[in-house]
Order: C-alpha cells, then structure tokens, then sequence
C-alpha cells in the first residue's frame, strides 16, 4: 500500500487541480511546486543544500509561471531531492518514516501530468463521452 497510495495521491492532485481554469492552473501549480522545494527547509538534515535546493526549485517554479514544461521539471527535482532525503537525510514529515519515499513516488506522477501540460482530466473524460456518443450517433444513422 505504501507503494500505491502515492500513486494515487498524485492522481488526485491533477483531478483536483483540472477545477482550476487555465491560466490560472498553470500559475497556481507554479506556486505549489515552489512550496514543494522548500518543505524540508525546517529539517531535512542537509544543512546548506537545504537553501541551495529551495533556491533552485524557486527559479525553476518561476520559469513555470508561464511554462508546464518548467513546472514538470520542477516536480522532478524534487523527487530526486526526496530520494536523497530518504537516503541520507530526515522524512519530509518526521513522524512518517518512509514519508520521503512516499512523496518521491507521487511526485512523478504530477510531474508527468504537467509535462503533458496539465491537461483537465475532467476535460479529458468529458470528451471522450462526447467522441463515443457521436459515434454511437453516427452508426444509429
């Protein structure tokens, strides 16, 4: 469970992010992953590269203001940031020993979404009902 939760934590941040309009998807996502690159700041147990990290993720997540690409990125980053804290340093929630880990499965999962543009899932099914019932309209006729 602690390998498919995560997964479907990441399914869930996109559903819920497709009931934001764009453009406004795009900039908010921005902001999420900047406050993503700075969650370990208050004890991830890297010392210095805990600013130089925050840093990085900050320019990256304002480049994504107007780019999904960035954004995706972004979402990368920090899983490979996760997975060195699952390594070597503390949990993103010290309580949740495998917290870090968790994060570093979900992450991706979003970020493959923004790379795709961060599409409205609830769009996406939309259409489709409507593609098959033209079809079905179509073979009626």
């Amino acid at each position: 469970m602690q390998y498919v939760a995560p997964v479907g934590i990441g399914l869930l941040y996109a559903l819920l992010m497709s009931l934001v309009r764009e453009p406004h998807r795009r900039r908010l996502n921005a902001i999420m992953v900047a406050g993503a690159g700075a969650a370990y700041l208050s004890g991830g147990g890297l010392g210095g590269w805990e600013f130089a990290f925050t840093a990085l993720v900050t320019y990256v997540a304002f480049r994504g203001l107007d780019s999904w690409t960035f954004i995706g990125v972004g979402w990368l980053l920090h899983t490979a940031w996760d997975v060195v804290h699952h390594l070597k340093g503390n949990p993103i929630i010290p309580f949740a020993h495998t917290s870090s880990l968790g994060c570093a499965i979900c992450d991706p999962v979003i970020a493959l979404w923004c790379l795709r543009g961060g599409p409205s899932l609830i769009g996406m099914v939309r259409g489709r009902r409507r593609g098959r019932e033209e079809a079905r309209a179509t073979m009626v006729l």
